[in-house]
């Protein structure tokens, strides 16, 4: 019988992403590491979801260790999903990033936006034991709002919120966003890995 994860290595170098992660998974008995910087993934997928599963199972084989891989990022409808699975290479920095986003939409009316999270937990061993990816849908503003978050948060507006993801308390955002609401799908699920330990 496989043992259910106790420790959960981070494929991610982002400590933003951990503070997240942690926020989250919160109700579990899971202590959560960032993976260690050696360990490079080439993120060659196509979707998201493929790179979430690259990067599980690549730090898993080379921890030995649980390992848990979120892959997220911002499509734009008028840019035709764009940046999408290139969000993090847009730019250097958030701020680069998003000037580049605000300069290729320029006026365009059509702001609609979608941020997506595919996460991935794999084994030790490096098999895909879960999946689950979400989305959260919202438009671009012209320009940044607020001093919270990490990336895109500052342009990224939820119209029922009236607020960006930047303007929003912690506790706020993991409820409507889109990690918030792949790892509320993913909770159930690595309970019940937890239960068969």
């Amino acid at each position: 019988m496989i043992k259910g994860p106790k420790l959960l290595v981070v494929a991610t170098g982002n400590p933003g992403k951990l503070r997240e992660m942690q926020l989250y998974l919160a109700d579990l008995d899971l202590e959560l590491r960032l993976k260690p910087d050696e360990i490079e993934v080439e993120e060659t997928g196509t979707t998201f979801m493929e790179n979430a599963c690259l990067k599980a199972s690549k730090v898993a084989l080379a921890t030995g260790e649980w390992a848990l891989a979120d892959d997220s990022g911002l499509q734009v409808d008028a840019l035709k999903g764009a940046p999408g699975i290139y969000s993090a290479r847009y730019g250097s920095t958030d701020s680069e990033r998003i000037q580049r986003l605000l300069q290729e939409l320029g006026n365009e009316t059509n702001r609609g936006a979608q941020f997506v999270c595919a996460l991935a937990l794999s084994c030790p061993d490096g098999s895909i034991a879960l999946q689950v990816e979400a989305t959260c849908r919202g438009e671009i503003l012209h320009s940044p709002r607020g001093s919270n978050g990490f990336g895109y948060d500052p342009i990224f507006y939820v119209p029922e919120k009236k607020l960006t993801f930047a303007e929003m308390t912690p506790e706020t955002k993991s409820l409507v966003s889109h990690r918030g609401k792949a790892f509320q799908a993913l909770l159930p699920q690595l309970k019940q890995l937890q239960a068969q330990a």
